[in-house]
């Protein structure tokens, strides 16, 4: 979960800001980002976060705000996975919209080459190290099967074994995960093994 809370983290921050939007279910009125291509299916966490929302309602009422909740959330899976830690500033205010069309539009894919990366990080004010250390929270959690086998079947990843290990554990599951030396570990192992050609999506290999 602690990966999964960090990614929700992210993708809710990367579309119009930190604001909680990517919560908001759908409605008659609210096109969801629940339901956008990058989060469809693969977002989780959202009931970690409202069970939360709910004991601090009950200690103090319609005070700290879900996007507030959230950020915490995030920085204190960081830490339990033995990653970093920082200090929350609170004070973000729910969001009352969200936008389907923002999301697909602005989260990165993991198609993406370098290049559109460092572009679509500067489209919101970071810089080329900011998008390098953030994609380095990749060195937890899991990436579904389809968003890479392309790459390691069409001769993408010449490590030999690599792809054959890759390949048979993704026959009998549907989730594989990011890194096979410490997937639980918030550790560098991300930024070894590109180098190593063993970045597992397309947009991790292609940072090196």
């Amino acid at each position: 979960m602690a990966a999964s809370l960090i990614r929700l983290h992210f993708h809710d921050c990367f579309v119009q800001g930190c604001d909680a939007s990517i919560l908001l279910s759908e409605a008659a009125t609210l096109t969801s980002e629940r339901t956008a291509v990058p989060n469809a299916g693969s977002a989780r966490g959202y009931e970690v976060i409202d069970a939360a929302k709910t004991e601090v309602e009950k200690i103090c009422p319609e005070v700290v705000s879900c996007a507030d909740i959230l950020a915490v959330a995030a920085r204190d899976a960081s830490f339990a996975a033995g990653g970093p830690s920082w200090t929350v500033k609170f004070g973000r205010k729910d969001s009352t919209t969200a936008s389907r069309d923002l999301a697909n539009s602005d989260l990165p894919s993991f198609r993406s080459n370098v290049n559109e990366l460092i572009a679509n990080f500067a489209r919101k004010g970071l810089s080329a190290r900011d998008m390098v250390a953030l994609s380095g929270a990749h060195t937890i959690g899991q990436a579904q099967c389809f968003t890479f086998s392309d790459r390691i079947n069409s001769n993408g990843c010449d490590i030999a074994g690599f792809a054959s290990t890759r390949t048979r554990g993704c026959r009998n599951a549907n989730l594989a995960p990011l890194d096979l030396v410490t997937p639980n570990s918030f550790d560098n192992y991300y930024f070894k093994n590109p180098i190593q050609k063993k970045g597992l999506l397309e947009s991790d290999q292609n940072t090196f």
